[in-house]
């Protein structure tokens, strides 16, 4: 490495791993063309890697706030492009980041320019899920099978439960940073082809849990929501009471795939799968937007969640780009539903170029990886920079919406102590 050259994250190496950081490379020859690098291993050892061009100033100097990307993984202005440019080394991997105790550690450094250019200078950005003062306890209560964290202090705080497709902590986690006490439970466990329906009584179980907890202070609770866990989280609160906020990102508007049952009665039929209507690509995944039946089909009705029941506030949010369904047709469907039944309880955010897999900021952008219902990959969608602008504006919105409409009783937490 060159002593002279001073590569820095501003304001801090170790940060949260929704926060942003400023990358500075300083000690540079004036207009000297270098190699950014990031490289980070996921929980799962797969190495993930990024690059791209810059030309120093006249100082010496790289501000990727302030300074395009000549060519590489992206192009332009990205101050956090080496980050969410990270991509697999084998195609069609999505980033696996579920455990909050584990940060997210990424290797970033700066190199001559050329194949067999020297490296210059290299620093750490260590991520982290969990702030300082946030608990995590797993649960396993009942029929319960999730994570609880809970933010420092006595609160009262407001209540949410976070349905997300497989088990992962980490939006639960970085939401409960901010001050929400979120329980986090998976829709599917390790064998997902075992399951044959879903019970929403089982989400009311968690539902009570989360408002027994004595920092809790909302009179109900908000649910966050992404792909089938969406209409799960409308049929919640179309049926269970207690529901006051709902999330719902790139979902769908009927039970999909798994008929839904409530005290032991079925209460929507399910959605099929084609999987024969399967678009392949050169890629080698394929998209699968239309192998799911349509839910406004007359056969279909009975899967239909009535949104129009809902009592709690909706957000709905939808993706332009969604190649695993048509989830921008599902909200302007449910949108419209709502106004013939004279509703105003609910709205609408809309991203273009945005795909399916909307996470949290600065998150890995995975184009295409396994999916749940195939035996091959799919294509998830999203033109990468405006994807990643819509996952930051998104978690903005997100809790917001949650501040909004989650309003604390503080005399309810000091009864549950």
């Amino acid at each position: 490495m060159s002593s002279q050259v001073r590569l820095q994250l501003w304001p801090r190496a170790r940060c949260l791993f929704d926060e942003p950081v400023q990358v500075k490379v300083a000690g540079l020859r004036s207009n000297q063309v270098v190699t950014m690098k990031a490289r980070s291993t996921d929980e799962r050892g797969r190495l993930f890697k990024s690059s791209a061009i810059y030309r120093a100033d006249e100082t010496g100097e790289v501000d990727l706030n302030r300074d395009p990307s000549l060519s590489g993984s992206y192009i332009g202005v990205e101050p956090m492009g080496l980050l969410w440019s990270l991509s697999p080394e084998i195609l069609h991997k999505l980033f696996t980041k579920t455990k909050a105790l584990i940060p997210h550690v990424v290797k970033i450094s700066v190199y001559e320019e050329g194949e067999e250019g020297q490296m210059l200078a290299e620093v750490t950005n260590e991520r982290f899920l969990i702030a300082d003062g946030v608990s995590r306890v797993p649960v396993s209560e009942g029929n319960i099978r999730g994570v609880l964290f809970t933010p420092p202090g006595e609160g009262p705080f407001p209540a949410v439960l976070d349905l997300c497709t497989f088990v992962s902590e980490t939006r639960a986690c970085l939401l409960a940073n901010k001050g929400f006490v979120v329980l986090t439970v998976a829709m599917f466990n390790d064998k997902p082809r075992d399951i044959k329906e879903f019970h929403l009584d089982l989400y009311q179980e968690a539902i009570d849990y989360l408002l027994k907890q004595p920092k809790v202070g909302s009179k109900g609770v908000g649910v966050l929501s992404r792909s089938k866990g969406g209409d799960v989280a409308l049929a919640l609160a179309a049926f269970v009471p207690g529901i006051e906020a709902i999330v719902w990102i790139n979902g769908c508007s009927g039970s999909s795939v798994y008929p839904l049952f409530y005290k032991k009665h079925q209460i929507l039929s399910q959605l099929s799968l084609d999987i024969s209507k399967a678009i392949p690509t050169e890629s080698g995944a394929s998209i699968i937007k239309h192998v799911i039946e349509d839910p406004l089909a007359e056969k279909n009705k009975g899967s239909l969640v009535p949104v129009q029941k809902v009592k709690g506030r909706l957000l709905f949010v939808a993706s332009g780009d969604d190649l695993n369904w048509d989830s921008k047709g599902y909200m302007d469907e449910m949108v419209e539903r709502l106004k013939r039944h004279g509703k105003n309880n609910f709205e609408s955010v809309y991203y273009p170029l945005a795909g399916h897999l909307l996470e949290p900021p600065y998150y890995p952008f995975c184009p295409s990886s396994f999916h749940i219902m195939t035996p091959f990959p799919v294509l998830w969608g999203g033109e990468p920079k405006a994807h990643i602008a819509a996952e930051v504006d998104l978690w903005e919105k997100i809790q917001e919406f949650f501040k909004t409409h989650l309003s604390c009783d503080p005399a309810k937490s000091t009864a549950n102590l």
